[in-house]
């Protein structure tokens, strides 16, 4: 899960395993698996960064699934 601001400062936690696809329209909307799109504050590339730290932590050594 990562934490994302939404344009009118509401902080959301998005489920980044259901982010389909990310677009800048100026404003950067995320489009999930499920058919929702959310509008939020952060730049398609701060978006991409949280998706990699979350994926770093949830592969690392130690967290493996059972």
């Amino acid at each position: 899960m990562i934490e994302l601001t939404r344009l009118q400062n509401q902080k959301i936690i998005i489920n980044a395993e259901l982010i389909e696809f990310i677009e800048e329209t100026p404003d950067t909307m995320i489009s999930t698996t499920t058919g929702k799109k959310v509008m939020v504050k952060e730049s398609v590339a701060e978006v991409i960064e949280r998706v990699i730290v979350y994926r770093r932590r949830c592969c690392a050594p130690g967290n493996k699934r059972k």
